[in-house]
Formats: structure tokens, C-alpha cells, sequence
């Protein structure tokens, strides 16, 4: 009889932890790989032809376009902080210029990163590349949830710059035709030794930002010049962490995303899209996005949804059974279902920045822009007594190139979108939290 009970709680000692198991499997791994000034128009999945970019092909093959999404800023620190924070950068107090050395621009201790939100549901997490997002020491990544640092805290063409371990200066001056292997091989080594837990490899690469540095191996591989080495380099190393992610019988429990920060600079293609880095127009913020999830995202799908980076970060939380701090306002909202499924966006309308101002606003059709500039002419195109004083309107399904205006054929869609501009400026920008 003493056996038989025994046995008896020992069966249901393993149904209960079966079922546990079945209602709390190990949440998936997460892995962000983020180009720096890379346009929409300089990969595969973007329509690129000079540039050849086969892994981030296998990966779109294999994976979900989105055919629509932005980052939330034209410039460098500013769109970090929103992809880490999910909030607007302006809330977070780093929208007016980028961190260098010379200023103390930096992302707050207040705020709460993907690193930190995961490191509290157990996952290692780590950041190898450019942080660009303060360098005293309350701004530095460590700071901000991730256990392991290697990378550099500017954009490569300030000075000093120097390739740090954690807090710890190891190379200056830094050998930049190396960077795009070195990141990657450090993150290899992370996801190696993490294997057995879930983990979050934040890889934002400097290239292809300038000055331009390719190693030996790819000099004179591609068409397109420098550049296009470069960024050939950079989708190389994407597959050496598929790569990797497959050998290690990962596949199925590893989310991969690889975007941009902002569109290209002064080389590279914004894949017929108007303007380029630092404007407020498409060419400047709409950027790649490429997500591959063996078995749990579809393959080979392009998705229409509008969508920013500011929600990757409470999609990240949502996959890991965690939710967004309540505390503050959250801007960014959960994408699975655009992602699994091809759903509508969650979002009704996306604001677009430049600098501390709004420039414009997205919805699924349409685009209104407020604010642009010709020279050095700030040209606020909604205001009374300006060329176009309720904006310009552009029907994006029809003209992508935002070239031709139809506020005159559709002005209550450009009053409604104004007045959701003119609502964020109160809400959003106006905010005490935002000064």
C-alpha cells in the first residue's frame, strides 16, 4: 500500500510539473542585430540589386517583411532610446541632439530598457556594438540592464573613440575594419554560453555609418563601391549568427530582427523613398525590417501593417510573459499578431519626428507632413500664411514617394490627422515628463 501511494504521488508529481511545463515553457531567446545608417533600398528584401545581400534574403525567405515599418527618429540616439525604451525619444530627453563626448546627453536610470525589463524574467542579456546613448557612468549599458558590454559608446566618427569590455577601455585607437566580425564573434560566444537559457543579444552594428571600414575579405566584393562592401560584410556576419543559432538546435526558440536605425546618410539607397537621414520624410525614417522565428512566424511573408521600433520593446516583453512598466506612458504596442499573422497594425496613426518637433503623421494610407526644411529653412508647412497651410497629404498606397499632395481633394483627412498632431503636441511633446 505504501508503495502503491508512493507511485501514486510520484505520477502526479509528474503530471503537475508536465502541465507547468506546458503552461510556462521557456520563453523564446531574442536576438536584435541593428545597422547604423542603412537604407531601405541597400538590401535584398528592399529591392536592392548592385548591393547582394543573400543571408538577409535566406532570412526573409525564411521569415516576415514588414513592408512598412519606421524607426522613430532621423538620427542615431534618439531612435536607440526609443527601440530599447519604447517611448518616444522626446520623452526620454535625448531627441534634441545625439550623445557625444562633449555633452551629457544620455538615457535616464528612471528609464526602463528591454535588457532590464528581461534580465527580470531570467535572461541573460548583452550588448555588443554601438550604445550611443551616454557615457558618464549612470548612461552606461551596464546600467541599464545588460551583464555584458563590448562595444563602443559613439558613433564612429567622434573622438575619442574606443572600444571598451564592460567599463573597461581594451583598444584605442580602434581598429574599425575588424568591428562588424569582432561583434559578431563576441556574440556568437554569448549565445554559446547561453544556450541552456533564454537570453537577449543586442548586436548595433557602427556600419554603415561613416567614415567606412571593411576588412580584407570583402574589399572589392560588391558593385557598389565601399559601401556596398560594407554592407555585404554586415549581411555575411547576419549569417554567421543564423548560423550559429541552427547549430546550436536554437532555431525554434530564437526571434531574430534586423533593422536600421534611420535611412542612409551620404551613400546608399533610401529604395525610392524621399530624402535620406535627418529629414522627417520616408526616406529618412521608414528602414528595413527583416524577423525570422523557425516555426512560429510564417515564411516568405511581406506584411502591409505600419509598425516603429519603439514596439519592439513591449513585444519583446509580451513573448516573454512580462508587460510594459505601467507607470509611464507607453508608446510602442505589442506586434505579434502583425508578425504571426499579417494582422492590421495595432497602431491607428504613427508620429514623425524631427528633432523635439513632430514633422508629421502615418497612418495605414496616408501620410500629413507639417514640417520640412529647404537649405536652411525650417519650412513649417502648417501654418497659416505658409504655401500649404494645412500640410501636405500624401496617399502612400498610391505614391510611396511622397511626391504629389492631396489635401485639396481630401481635407477632412488632413484636418482629422492635424488634429491628432495638434492632440500629441499636448500630450506627447508638451508633457512635463517630456522637458
Amino acid at each position: 500500500m505504501v508503495r502503491q501511494c508512493v507511485l501514486g504521488f510520484a505520477v502526479i508529481a509528474m503530471a503537475m510539473a508536465c502541465t507547468a511545463q506546458a503552461q510556462d515553457p521557456r520563453p523564446p531567446n531574442i536576438v536584435v542585430i541593428f545597422a547604423d545608417d542603412l537604407g531601405l533600398g541597400d538590401v535584398g528584401p528592399g529591392g536592392s540589386t548592385l548591393i547582394k545581400t543573400p543571408r538577409l534574403d535566406q532570412m526573409a525567405r525564411e521569415g516576415v517583411v514588414l513592408e512598412n515599418f519606421y524607426s522613430c527618429a532621423n538620427v542615431c540616439t534618439p531612435s536607440r532610446g526609443g527601440l530599447l525604451t519604447g517611448r518616444f525619444p522626446i520623452r526620454l530627453n535625448v531627441a534634441k541632439d545625439v550623445a557625444r563626448p562633449t555633452n551629457a546627453i544620455g538615457l535616464s536610470p528612471w528609464e526602463i530598457t528591454t535588457a532590464e525589463a528581461l534580465r527580470e524574467r531570467g535572461y541573460a542579456t548583452a550588448l555588443f556594438g554601438k550604445w550611443h546613448l551616454g557615457h558618464r557612468p549612470e548612461h552606461w549599458p551596464t546600467n541599464h540592464g545588460f551583464d555584458y558590454f563590448y562595444g563602443v559608446p559613439y558613433s564612429n566618427d567622434m573622438l575619442p573613440f574606443a572600444l571598451y569590455r564592460m567599463d573597461e577601455k581594451i583598444e584605442e585607437p580602434v581598429d574599425q575594419s575588424t568591428l562588424t566580425r569582432r561583434y559578431t564573434e563576441e556574440a556568437i560566444k554569448f549565445i554559446e554560453s547561453n544556450r541552456d537559457k533564454p537570453f537577449y543579444a543586442y548586436i548595433p552594428h557602427n556600419m554603415p555609418h561613416v567614415p567606412l571600414f571593411v576588412s580584407d575579405e570583402f574589399k572589392g566584393h560588391s558593385e557598389a563601391g565601399l559601401y556596398g562592401d560594407v554592407v555585404e560584410e554586415l549581411d555575411a556576419n547576419v549569417g554567421r549568427v543564423i548560423d550559429a543559432i541552427g547549430r546550436l538546435g536554437l532555431a525554434e526558440n530564437t526571434l531574430i530582427v534586423f533593422t536600421s536605425d534611420n535611412g542612409p546618410w551620404w551613400e546608399g539607397s533610401a529604395g525610392g523613398l524621399r530624402d535620406r537621414k535627418g529629414s522627417s520624410w520616408d526616406g529618412g525614417l521608414r528602414v528595413p525590417f527583416v524577423a525570422r522565428w523557425k516555426g512560429t512566424l510564417p515564411e516568405g511573408k511581406r506584411f502591409p501593417g505600419i509598425a516603429m521600433n519603439i514596439d519592439l520593446h513591449p513585444t519583446f516583453l509580451a513573448l516573454a510573459g512580462a508587460a510594459p512598466a505601467t507607470d509611464r506612458p507607453m508608446d510602442g504596442m505589442d506586434i505579434t499578431a502583425l508578425l504571426r499573422d499579417g494582422a492590421a497594425s495595432p497602431h491607428e496613426s504613427l508620429l514623425m519626428f524631427d528633432g523635439e518637433r513632430i514633422a508629421g503623421i502615418r497612418t495605414q494610407q496616408w501620410k500629413l507632413v507639417v514640417r520640412s526644411w529647404y537649405r536652411s529653412y525650417d519650412a513649417d508647412l502648417g501654418r497659416k500664411g505658409s504655401y500649404y497651410p494645412e500640410g501636405l497629404l500624401f496617399d502612400l498606397d498610391m505614391d510611396p514617394g511622397e511626391r504629389y499632395s492631396f489635401t485639396r481633394e481630401h481635407p477632412e483627412i488632413a484636418k482629422d490627422l492635424r488634429a491628432r498632431i495638434d492632440k500629441a503636441m499636448t500630450e506627447v511633446v508638451a508633457a512635463p515628463e517630456s522637458k
